[in-house]
């Protein structure tokens, strides 16, 4: 047996390089720390696009009835929540996936159909993990800039899709800009996509959009093309916490694929009761996301009547150009109990995005930033 010297070099696992390199995921600041740094108990959280107003009292319910069984092992299939999603949707189930968040999804899509040397397209600024992720398996990365206007350059991503991208990962409504395509955008895209190319359309925000925007899944469906559809019922169900998404696959094929790339049990009992008791309550959904809406383009208006850039939006947050380092400015606001979420993508980094928060926290934001550029 070999003995070391002491001084020498201590042995090292193999670190997977593609994992070193990843640029790190914003997840943004939690509770605590926000109270720690800023010394106030009242705290506006806005940076993680989290409903506001909670979840479903049916959600309450079943979750405090006992019929969850926290002592055995949660559905791996997910059953009743694919079949119930599978009605609402007109899909078969066979061609659902139940992620612990979309998240999972995306990293799924990733594994299972990128490997190294293999190409994604996207946008920028773009969602973290629609570039970590198809990194970490060691394929590149396109984006394609937004316009000067804060929007989709449809014909710039029609150009790109003609290299023939292994996966093109769409955000619409767009996580962190807030534009969404509509119909003719959205048919454009889609025809420009080269059937080789697995469209990955990310409509985690879809419950938000106006009448203008259409259902990707509905537009999908007739394409006659591989695609996924991600949803999630983290945003306009309130269940963040509780991380569950899905995805709807264009084929069996493909949603087994998904799956195979996923861990078992990935979903647990609590989420997947949860989502089903927040899919049996879509009023309380509905009126909600009203609400939201409203509060955004009050917030929106007023962002603009300080002489802020700030992008139209679909979502249930607002994405500015603050004018100067938005790390700065994410600090200040911080100081005032108001945290958002500073854009930190090359570029970019002048811009933030802020959540639509409750009508006294939207006002806690509004208040802070007014102080903060007029000083």
């Amino acid at each position: 047996m070999k003995v070391e010297e002491p001084g020498s070099p201590q042995a090292e696992p193999y670190y997977n390089p593609h994992v070193a390199a990843l640029p790190k995921y914003n997840a943004g600041l939690n509770l605590a720390a926000a109270k720690a740094v800023s010394g106030l108990d009242q705290i506006a959280r806005l940076a993680s696009n989290e409903n506001p107003h909670g979840c479903s009292p049916a959600v309450s319910r079943v979750l405090s009835d006992g019929s969850v069984e926290f002592w055995r092992y949660s559905d791996p299939n997910c059953e009743l929540l694919r079949a119930t999603l599978a009605a609402r949707l007109e899909v078969d189930a066979n061609e659902i996936v139940i992620g612990n968040g979309s998240e999972e999804m995306i990293a799924a899509a990733s594994r299972a159909f990128l490997t190294e040397g293999a190409s994604a397209l996207t946008v920028a600024p773009c969602f973290g993990l629609h570039e970590i992720e198809p990194l970490a398996v060691g394929a590149s990365v396109i984006k394609v800039p937004m316009t000067a206007d804060f929007d989709f350059d449809v014909p710039a991503i029609a150009a790109a899709l003609s290299s023939g991208p292994n996966i093109f990962f769409l955000p619409s409504p767009w996580n962190p800009v807030g534009a969404a395509l509509d119909h003719a955008g959205l048919a454009r895209v889609i025809e420009a996509t080269p059937k080789t190319s697995l469209f990955v359309l990310d409509e985690a925000y879809h419950e938000f959009v106006s009448d203008a925007i259409p259902d990707g899944l509905a537009m999908l469906k007739k394409a006659q093309r591989p695609y996924i559809v991600l949803r999630t019922f983290s945003k306009a169900f309130g269940l963040a916490g509780l991380r569950v998404g899905y995805a709807v696959c264009s084929s069996i094929k493909i949603a087994k694929m998904l799956s195979a790339a996923k861990t078992p049990f990935n979903v647990n009992a609590v989420a997947q009761a949860a989502a089903v008791a927040a899919l049996g309550d879509e009023a309380w959904m509905r009126e909600a996301v009203s609400r939201i809406r409203v509060e955004r383009d009050r917030v929106a208006a007023a962002l603009g009547a300080m002489g802020l850039r700030v992008a139209r939006s679909e979502g249930n947050f607002l994405f500015f150009d603050s004018g100067r380092d938005s790390a700065e400015l994410a600090i200040d606001l911080l100081r005032a109990g108001v945290v958002v979420k500073p854009w930190l993508e090359p570029s970019y980094r002048t811009f933030v995005r802020a959540s639509i928060g409750t009508a006294a926290e939207n006002d806690q934001l509004l208040a802070a930033l007014s102080a903060i550029l007029q000083a």
